[in-house]
């Protein structure tokens, strides 16, 4: 009889888990029949994690541009290089000596760690004040006035600004900054507008903070009958000459959009002699930029980050594409000591492969999912998922409904964990990523990825959470 009970039991278990997945297919088939998803590319992979059956696949090795959800791996691969507790490090040292009176003979140095954090909105906490500590330590080690050069040593990172494949219109916005040694303040400025009561007139630019010498603005956006910042800034790493076109609503006093910083190291420069003066010390030669001048220094002090683990939950929450692409980068200083995008991604694919993850079906051109030239299948986003689910870290950094890039999922039917992932979006791109613990306690890995649709990101959004709460509830 027990045997008969046990029988029935699985065969009840079985047939329950074969009418779900028919289900969830018949749920996709009918989502895949609307106007705007029947000619996209799409690809779906979903596996039962602990026992590693595949619950509901299309398309499963359809190579797709997978946007932001490319920065998992990234984040992932780093976690496992760096490990969670890795902390960038910049550096304030000297050349020469100091005299009685205060005076440095020599030069003062600032060597680049590559910090992506390094005066960040979103670790204010951490590097409170980090200018004016920086000056006091320099006051602190007797030097009252430098009679050389200040040197920033950004010889860490290699000479590219961006990857070569991003497009213009990225670029200048601060969402395409892009990754150097001396990355400060997210690498970003902000630029307020005023803007007439009529749409369709010339709005004025009033306020560009922090100030960048020799920024040379030529404004072209217009007022317009809606509360949406459609401006975007128009100019390449190097140039200062910046064209913003596009739309900002209209009868505002003050409306404030982001851009990218077109050379970080001089801003951080600029900040740094500022806040030199103030505590009394005086540099009276030039800025200069240089490579390698570090192994001839005295060091004065050491700025830390955060730990790597605290920077990925921050870039996977809220998709910090330059969090993203100093991840990448670094991975390459860890093994040859130079942060070269290209090495880097080498790297990554040389990782993976050795713990047995193929990399056929990837194409990685970045750390972010900002190139368009990223191509990478579902498939492998779940085979990536299941060897990356031992990860604490990495787990711990993923989005939960209610949160970062997941605000807009409701927290009632998917609650606290239950959804741990990561989203991906550009123009008529849409990708998740992630982990799911349903009802009964299993644990999925899935991948959803949609290219080429039509129709609102809104609406799309809407049906995804949906077939969510299906998998959570019926599986």
């Amino acid at each position: 009889m027990q045997v008969r009970y046990f029988s029935l039991l699985f065969l009840l278990i079985f047939s329950g888990q074969i009418l779900a997945q028919n289900s969830f297919k018949s749920t996709v088939e009918t989502l895949l029949q609307q106007e705007d998803y029947k000619n996209a590319s799409v690809g779906i992979n979903v596996v039962d994690l602990n026992s590693g059956e595949t619950v509901y696949s299309l398309e499963p090795e359809k190579l797709l541009v997978p946007a932001s959800t490319m920065k998992m791996i990234t984040s992932g691969t780093a976690l496992e290089i760096l490990g969670a507790d890795y902390r960038f490090k910049t550096k304030i040292s000297f050349t020469g000596k100091i005299d009685k009176d205060g005076a440095l003979d020599g030069d003062l140095v600032l060597i680049g760690g590559a910090d992506p954090a390094l005066g960040s909105e979103y670790f204010q906490d951490h590097y409170f004040e980090f200018l004016k500590n920086w000056a006091k330590q320099v006051k602190a080690s007797g030097i009252k006035k430098v009679n050389g050069n200040l040197i920033l040593d950004g010889g860490i990172y290699d000479t590219e600004r961006i990857p070569d494949s991003w497009v213009w219109g990225d670029i200048g916005n601060y969402y395409g900054a892009g990754p150097n040694a001396f990355t400060v303040f997210d690498n970003m400025y902000r630029i307020t507008f005023s803007s007439p009561k009529k749409e369709g007139k010339l709005t004025k630019v009033t306020q560009i903070y922090p100030k960048i010498d020799g920024l040379q603005i030529v404004n072209e956006v217009l007022s317009a009958d809606n509360n949406s910042d459609n401006a975007y800034v128009f100019g390449g790493p190097f140039d200062k000459n910046r064209v913003i076109r596009g739309t900002i609503p209209r009868n505002r006093k003050a409306f404030t959009i982001k851009a990218s910083v077109p050379d970080p190291a001089e801003v951080l420069a600029d900040a740094f002699l500022q806040n030199l003066l103030s505590e009394g010390v005086f540099v009276e030669g030039e800025t200069r930029f240089g490579k390698n001048v570090s192994n001839k220094t005295t060091l004065i002090f050491t700025q830390e980050s955060p730990t790597l683990a605290e920077i990925a939950q921050v870039l996977n929450y809220e998709s910090v594409n330059l969090f993203a692409e100093h991840f990448l980068k670094q991975i390459a200083v860890d093994k040859n000591g130079l942060g070269n995008r290209n090495d880097a991604i080498d790297l990554v694919k040389a990782y993976w492969e050795e713990q047995g993850l193929s990399m056929e079906n990837i194409f990685m051109e970045d750390g972010s999912g900002l190139s368009h030239f990223n191509a990478v299948s579902p498939a492998f986003f779940t085979r990536f998922l299941t060897q990356m689910a031992s990860n604490d870290a990495f787990v711990e950094s993923l989005p939960v409904a209610g949160k970062g890039t997941f605000k807009r999922f409701g927290t009632e039917k998917l609650p606290g964990k239950t959804l741990q992932a990561k989203s991906g979006s550009m123009t008529r791109v849409r990708c998740y990523s992630g982990y799911l613990t349903t009802d009964n306690g299993n644990k999925l890995v899935f991948s959803f990825m949609f290219n080429h649709f039509g129709g609102s990101h809104t609406a799309l959004i809407k049906e995804i959470e949906q077939l969510f709460i299906q998998l959570k509830e019926n599986y």
